[in-house]
């Protein structure tokens, strides 16, 4: 699964080992101090931007119109862009991708105190390959958590090694399904017999911690959160990478590629989002 061990990069041999076995690494205290707050900050003023309110590229929670997830963020601030050529995070993708990558897609993901609700166990790959024409599992997500994760506000919950298994997810791909499946992702999802045996081999882990610590994981990892019952608030800054000759063409399972800001090709400009 990693595929740039020869290439130079901040991860060492030995996360590259635990990405490998686990398919994720956390990495703690990334960023902290001024700078964490700094993209704190940023993430404020961008997710009460009431001009992102009713756009595409926002998604709101599904009883409320609060912003869940806003998406192209290192389009929209020059800041986050910033973020995600960081040699600090695109290295460690390229290190696990094996080539240069490019930003697949970005977005903010805040679910509020209280009222922020789960989503169901999926594969991003699932997604990616039937709806976007990604070919191949040559992408790797990187999360940044902006506010402090712990067992109670809902924190991204894994099944470490997942990603070495081919799981089927039956079903057709509904037309515009992105409009749905964005507040809750109802097809595509595994069954729950496969989830039974998987958890039962592998386990259940939910990296936490401090605001600043940056979780990558591959896009096949089986990943799900459960709502927020607590009430501070759980958000991150996310970026998707895929490696540049991995670019999307024609969706294998779905009647159109979803639009653009869901999945970006690497040569897309910033105009569009400002």
């Amino acid at each position: 699964m990693v595929k740039g061990r020869q290439l130079s990069g901040p991860l060492s041999q030995a996360q590259l080992d635990e990405f490998e076995r686990k398919g994720f690494l956390f990495i703690p205290n990334l960023i902290d101090g001024a700078e964490l707050e700094e993209l704190r900050q940023e993430m404020k003023a961008l997710m009460s931007n009431d001009e992102y309110l009713n756009q595409d590229f926002s998604v709101t929670e599904p009883e409320s119109q609060e912003i869940r997830s806003l998406f192209a963020v290192h389009f929209l601030s020059e800041r986050l862009g910033k973020l995600a050529s960081d040699e600090r995070v695109a290295g460690a993708a390229r290190q696990i991708i094996g080539g240069d990558p490019y930003v697949h897609q970005s977005r903010i993901n805040y679910k509020p105190g209280f009222a922020g609700k789960g989503f169901n166990w999926h594969s991003d790959f699932e997604t990616w390959h039937a709806e976007d024409g990604m070919p191949a599992m040559h992408a790797v997500s990187a999360s940044l958590i902006l506010t402090d994760n712990h067992e109670f506000n809902g924190p991204l919950m894994l099944i470490p090694g997942s990603h070495k298994k081919f799981v089927p997810c039956l079903g057709e791909t509904p037309e515009d399904n992105h409009k749905s499946s964005l507040k809750a992702q109802e097809v595509g999802v595994p069954s729950p017999e496969a989830l039974t045996e998987l958890v039962a081999e592998h386990g259940i882990e939910a990296p936490k911690g401090k605001a600043g610590g940056l979780l990558l994981f591959d896009c096949n990892t089986l990943h799900a959160s459960n709502a927020n019952l607590s009430p501070d608030p759980r958000s991150n800054v996310f970026f998707v990478f895929n490696r540049q000759d991995n670019r999307c063409g024609e969706p294998y399972a779905a009647a159109k590629q979803r639009p653009d800001f869901l999945a970006h090709s690497p040569d897309q400009q910033a105009q569009q989002y400002r």
